[in-house]
């Protein structure tokens, strides 16, 4: 009896005291698991496990994307929005509580309400040109067009300004802290995310090219990362990435940038992947290769050993452009993924999701994808593609600040200058 009643009393018997209990047993359990455990792959005791799965996601993923950019341009932009979606949809739930949601009809779909009005802005001013030629046959088609080009942006204001009026006419007394914090956060996420990735697209109508290596870098530098630092790491990195490690940076460095210059001479040999695209078709394209894409001989300096079998070789002026896309991808573009991390530890979460076996969720496959993107675009306007005033520009500004009737003048007056001359 008496070993009984000890037993009984040692034992926690209210729930409060159980609930304490446990807390305290997985605490122990954690701090137990801290003392052995080593956050480093190189010394994780289930990391061929995790290996294997990563390894079979993104072979998957792989070859969907090989599959999507070898359908064209369409395709590939339809799937950056896919994946645009699913980004603010892991976005939005991270910061949603159930209990104020149910007090708060209509939240969800005022969030989505900005986002796809963003989203009709950005893509109409990087589409419109190309959605104006694509109906240019069709003379009721082409004046519908039009119409919404030249006010495309009053469009999308007015939109904007029902959701701003939609939000404040649901505001909640003793909700107003959680309304304006979603509110906050929809914009954030339309800013940092949505608004830099959308630079993706248009990088895509500049050419295949230029979407296919940049985020083909990002993806080689995240593999070599992983397996760098897989069999090799040791030397931690930088605190909010415990598993990132110096020799994984340095590893998969190396690796990008070799890559960048190997792989743009591999890419910059088919037409269909370097032509820029001037409407919304989807058949593939022929055009006159730009003097980017045209071989150049190339001798290769005194230095090198005399035992190099080559002496002058072949080169796409485009790989030197590709060597400041290689090393960005290396140095800088990792910094979006400690960014995410940072972010993920500031709410206390592992990934922003989980649809993406051994990687998590799409975020977190995108957060170095969002820097890279920004960079091509801006490298490419800045020193690639010439600044000077071009037919598509001219023909920009007349489909878009010209009326149908001011259209045909025009045409008239070309046609009699052209005559006369």
């Amino acid at each position: 009896m008496e070993e009984e009643s000890n037993v009984t009393s040692s034992s926690p018997s209210t729930p409060v005291q159980r609930l304490r209990h446990r807390k305290r047993s997985s605490t122990e359990v954690l701090d137990g698991d801290k003392v052995n455990a080593s956050p480093l792959l190189v010394n994780d005791r289930n990391k061929y496990k995790s290996f294997m799965v990563r390894t079979y996601s993104t072979l998957w993923m792989i070859a969907g994307f090989v599959m999507v950019v070898y359908m064209g341009h369409l395709y590939i932009t339809a799937m950056v929005l896919v994946i645009q979606i699913f980004m603010a949809k892991e976005l939005f739930n991270l910061l949603r509580k159930a209990p104020e949601d149910k007090c708060l009809p209509g939240i969800k779909q005022l969030n989505w309400h900005f986002f796809f009005t963003a989203m009709l802005f950005v893509y109409g001013r990087i589409l419109s040109q190309r959605l104006a030629n694509t109906v240019t046959a069709d003379q009721f088609l082409y004046r519908l067009v039009s119409g919404l080009i030249k006010y495309h942006m009053a469009i999308c204001y007015f939109l904007y300004i029902i959701g701003f009026m939609w939000f404040i006419l649901t505001l909640k007394k003793k909700m107003y802290k959680y309304q304006f914090g979603q509110y906050a956060w929809t914009h954030m996420i339309l800013i940092v995310v949505f608004t830099q990735s959308s630079f993706t697209v248009a990088n895509i109508f500049e050419g295949i090219f230029w979407f296919l290596l940049p985020a083909s870098l990002i993806i080689i530098n995240d593999i070599f990362a992983y397996i760098f630092g897989f069999f090799f790491g040791r030397t931690p990195l930088i605190k909010l990435s415990p598993k990132k490690t110096w020799e994984g940076f340095i590893g998969a460095s190396v690796t990008t940038i070799i890559s960048a210059f190997v792989l743009a001479n591999v890419l910059g040999r088919f037409p269909w992947l370097t032509c820029p695209r001037q409407d919304l078709s989807t058949g593939w394209l022929q055009c006159d290769a730009d003097p980017l894409f045209k071989p150049e001989p190339f001798t290769l300096p005194a230095w090198i050993p005399g035992w190099f079998p080559w002496k002058e070789m072949e080169v796409l002026p485009v790989q030197w452009h590709a060597l400041c896309l290689g090393l960005f991808a290396s140095i800088i573009a990792p910094f979006g993924g400690f960014f995410a991390s940072g972010f993920k530890r500031a709410f206390k979460i592992k990934d922003f999701g989980d649809s993406i076996p051994g990687h998590g969720g799409i975020t977190d496959r995108m957060d170095c994808q969002m820097v890279m993107a920004v960079f091509a675009y801006i490298y490419l306007q800045s020193f690639i593609v010439s600044q000077s005033v071009s037919v598509d520009k001219i023909l920009d500004q007349i489909l878009t600040n010209l009326s149908f009737e001011e259209q045909q003048a025009l045409l008239t007056r070309l046609g009699q200058m052209i005559g006369n001359s």
